[in-house]
């Protein structure tokens, strides 16, 4: 058995004509489509319905069953919904023992974008689009305009690059006054190629994960917003220190530096601040995850490894530049790894005497 579906997406026959669907039959679908046509001339819809019954008539060697189903407006998953449910509602009224195939009957893109819902229901043998030839292929390339633009990904790599190359034109008219128009220039291109390199590399995802971690760590008051904040500020004063505690080693030096002495100075100077911000952090993570219930006795070993750490690179570039003698460095060499180890050994041991539950509720 064949059943030529004609489909109305938006429902112009049950909005213009009150009539219900599912149609079911050539003289329902007939009354259907000489109903939609004297209640709206121009909706091509007339002419899915007047097709599905001149395909219903040109095949005789088989049973055939026409029948018409809709949709909803402004909505395209509830339409996609009920068109799945209507057609669900005709296939268990057919009384037949045959095989039921199914030709789908459209009037462009939008109308056959419910085709996957049809699929999942009735085997399609194809699909007969009916366009007014006077404006053949003007609604599907209005519906996919229309597509391109409700999409936002899509919206957003298409028209953002064309606005900021539209916008080159006037503001180098208005850079032109104040005889800056190569600054208007260098700053589109710089906007393209940072937009165009961003989406290439996938940031955009990266940075929207970032923004809602950030957000939802505002609303529950974690206090690590605040410590990686105060990281940052003091990583950037211990780079700082870094290069001036460079500048000091030139100028005492008598020759030119190498690039050990060069990193071992900058290291010298910004160490301690780097150790500063690595504790900041940690405890920060801590307090955290106290809060949260989720606190292991493993995560206290952060403060204890960062200052170990910062032990061994002050130490060391000390030495390289002078200033820490060998014994010294083998000092701080043998502290540091007592301070991890005894650290980490201490909170294994306590973490197996006095495990605690990782589920604050209990």
């Amino acid at each position: 058995m064949l059943l030529v579906l004609c489909v109305d997406l938006d429902d112009d026959i049950g909005r213009k004509t009150g009539i219900e669907t599912p149609v079911v039959g050539r003289d329902g679908v007939e009354e259907a489509a000489v109903a939609l046509a004297t209640a709206d001339p121009e909706d091509s819809d007339v002419n899915v319905l007047f097709k599905g019954v001149n395909v219903a008539t040109e095949v005789t060697d088989e049973t055939v069953v026409v029948a018409a189903v809709a949709g909803e407006n402004g909505d395209d998953v509830r339409a996609n919904r009920r068109v799945g449910e209507e057609v669900d509602e005709i296939l268990a009224g057919l009384e037949t023992g045959e095989e039921v195939r199914a030709l789908v009957v459209t009037d462009g893109a939008q109308d056959e974008s419910v085709m996957p819902v049809i699929r999942s229901r009735v085997s399609v043998d194809g699909v007969r689009r009916v366009v007014v030839r006077q404006a053949q292929d003007l609604e599907s390339m209005y519906y996919t305009i229309k597509q391109v633009l409700d999409d936002p990904e899509t919206r957003g790599t298409l028209l953002i690059p064309l606005g900021i190359l539209l916008m080159i034109y006037p503001l180098a008219v208005v850079a032109s006054y104040f005889d800056m128009p190569g600054i208007v220039l260098g700053l589109t291109s710089g906007l393209i190629g940072l937009y165009l390199l961003g989406r290439g590399l996938g940031l955009g995802s990266t940075l929207d994960r970032t923004v809602d971690r950030l957000r939802n760590g505002l609303y529950d008051g974690r206090v690590t917003i605040v410590t990686t904040l105060v990281a940052a500020v003091i990583l950037l004063v211990g780079g700082i220190n870094g290069v001036e505690q460079l500048e000091s080693v030139r100028a005492d030096a008598d020759t030119a530096l190498g690039a050990i002495e060069v990193g071992a100075a900058i290291l010298y100077g910004a160490i301690a601040w780097f150790a500063a911000a690595g504790l900041t952090t940690s405890f920060g993570q801590i307090t955290d995850e106290y809060l949260a219930g989720t606190l292991e006795w493993r995560y206290l070993n952060a403060p204890f490894y960062v200052g170990a750490i910062a032990i061994v690179l002050y130490a060391a570039s000390g030495y390289v530049l002078g200033e820490v003698a060998l014994s010294a460095l083998a000092v701080a060499l043998a502290g540091s790894f007592l301070l991890g180890v005894s650290s980490t050994l201490a909170f294994a041991i306590a973490e197996s005497r006095f495990p605690r539950d990782a589920d604050p509720t209990s």
